[in-house]
């Protein structure tokens, strides 16, 4: 009481509100029903906790024994209407699928393709095929020595020696140029430039994209070029068919690779063999006998080039990987020798014509080489000479005559290195940018020491004059719609030029 005594007035309101407050509650039995929530709360989480925890992944529908069949139309499996050709509407659907259209072998199959696998176009495989076996039949000429002598125009037809059989006395020092006959000065060219003429019949477009190698068929009874391209194909057109049985303008299409061809090598003795090298990897030889793309060679490597020298039908060399170079003999099936001559991929190999001892190579190192061959196995060759530019150099090639090297560079110059061991040099000033769309500019020479063509941003072709140093033309035409790269001279017809470009149109001009 005495507490209570003590109190003052707010305390003792608070705890009569606080009684009237709890008996208010214990009449609506609120404390009762917050417990059984509170409870019921309680046990839902602890059964999602344990539902969740225990839930049993849904079972796996097993595979049936039997395949799936996939429902596909006629148009899309390449067969015609129901009722059609022989395909009746009653066919079992096992009938119709041994109907189906065989699916072609990929050009990256380690092994034999068949040209009828690697046809890319619509032309007849028996066309070509003859055609190459009957030039097979008739004996071929070697190509001619043009020699061009000031006060009288002479041609002399000289044999190369095979190399098994080259006279150690026609090189009797360490200088490259020993044995090779010296050009004279005042040469001049069998060659009338003016001549030269683009005819329309005389362009076509023999591939699809962008065209890496031009090369001529090297026999006299047929006009022939053989052209590849960015994509693997190998296109052939025959100037000289007829029409008849081919409705395609003479033009054959291959797809033995699936990258860019590096190079076109034939066989002499047989032009029904032709070798093709690509970024693949690969090598491949068409044997138009057997009707197959046999593989030769493959590596993890790139291929940048391919080449064979003069009258050696067993041997070829090719550049691999970053400044590799493999020579491979055909007869032991693998490679012989290799060996890394530059620090950077080579783009060219070519061969001395007067001899075939001697290599030069161009590379993207910026350096153009001269090797001699004749200790190669059992030691590495031997370079005789270098030139530099300050670029890469994507070609490197011997005049005719042995005497000069002509090399093409991006650092916008075409190099001209004669006189005795190449000493002298000049670099003639030449627009080499071509872009991403266009193969680079190579210098090629024509049928002699006189010029040197290569192509021209502006639709055409520069001819340069080793002589004059300089370009003293330019091969212009309305016919000519594209910017021609990649060239080849005729080696029997003089005047006759092949030119590709970068949308797979080749360009011939001729002389009359």
């Amino acid at each position: 009481m005495a507490s209570k005594a003590k109190m003052t007035e707010y305390e003792r309101k608070r705890l009569e509100n606080i009684r009237r407050n709890g008996e208010m509650m214990a009449a609506l039995k609120i404390q009762s029903k917050a417990s059984l929530l509170s409870q019921s709360a309680k046990r839902q989480r602890v059964g999602a906790v344990q539902s969740k925890s225990y839930k049993l992944s849904p079972e796996k529908k097993l595979k049936p024994d039997s395949p799936v069949v996939i429902r596909r139309s006629l148009r899309s499996r390449g067969l015609p209407p129901e009722g059609v050709d022989g395909v009746l509407s009653d066919d079992p659907p096992c009938e119709t699928l041994k109907i189906s259209s065989k699916e072609k072998v990929s050009p990256r199959v380690l092994g034999p393709l068949s040209m009828d696998d690697a046809q890319d176009g619509a032309g007849s495989n028996g066309t070509l095929i003859s055609t190459l076996l009957s030039i097979d039949t008739k004996p071929h000429m070697s190509p001619p020595v043009k020699e061009e002598h000031a006060g009288g125009d002479v041609v002399k037809k000289e044999s190369i020696e095979p190399r098994d059989s080259f006279d150690s006395e026609r090189v009797k020092t360490e200088g490259f140029d020993e044995g090779i006959k010296e050009e004279k000065k005042g040469a001049v060219s069998l060659l009338d430039l003016g001549s030269m003429r683009l005819e329309t019949d005389n362009i076509a477009r023999v591939v699809p994209g962008r065209i890496m190698s031009v090369e001529f068929l090297p026999c006299t009874d047929l006009r022939m070029v053989v052209v590849g391209n960015k994509l693997g194909n190998v296109g052939f057109w025959n100037m000289d068919s007829k029409g008849g049985d081919d409705h395609h303008n003479g033009i054959h299409l291959y797809r033995p690779h699936t990258g860019p061809i590096s190079g076109i090598v034939f066989q002499e003795s047989s032009f029904s063999k032709i070798f093709s090298s690509c970024y693949d990897g690969y090598i491949r030889m068409m044997d138009a006998e057997k009707e197959v793309f046999n593989l030769v060679h493959h590596t993890d490597e790139a291929i940048f080039c391919l080449s064979k020298p003069p009258n050696e039908d067993k041997g070829l060399y090719f550049g691999e990987g970053r400044g590799g170079l493999t020579v491979w003999d055909e007869k032991m099936g693998k490679a012989s020798f290799q060996w890394f001559p530059h620090e950077d991929r080579i783009n060219t190999i070519h061969f001395n014509p007067m001899n075939p001892n001697i290599m030069a190579t161009g590379s993207t190192d910026g350096t153009g080489r001269i090797w001699d061959l004749r200790n190669v196995g059992s030691s590495q060759p031997k370079c005789l000479k270098m030139v530099s530019h300050n670029r890469a150099v994507h070609s490197a090639y011997f005049s005719p005559s042995g005497c000069s090297l002509a090399t093409s560079s991006l650092d916008d110059h075409v190099g001209i290195h004669s006189g005795i061991d190449l000493e002298d040099n000049c670099m003639i000033p030449h627009d080499n940018q071509t872009g991403r769309w266009i193969s680079k500019f190579r210098a090629i020479w024509g049928w002699g020491d006189a010029y040197l063509f290569i192509g021209n941003k502006k639709k055409g072709v520069d001819v340069i004059s080793p002589a004059e140093n300089r370009v003293v033309t330019t091969l212009k035409s309305s016919e000519m719609i594209a910017i021609p790269c990649r060239f080849d001279a005729h080696p029997h017809r003089v005047g006759m030029l092949a030119g590709g470009t970068g949308g797979g149109q080749v360009y011939v001009w001729t002389s009359s």
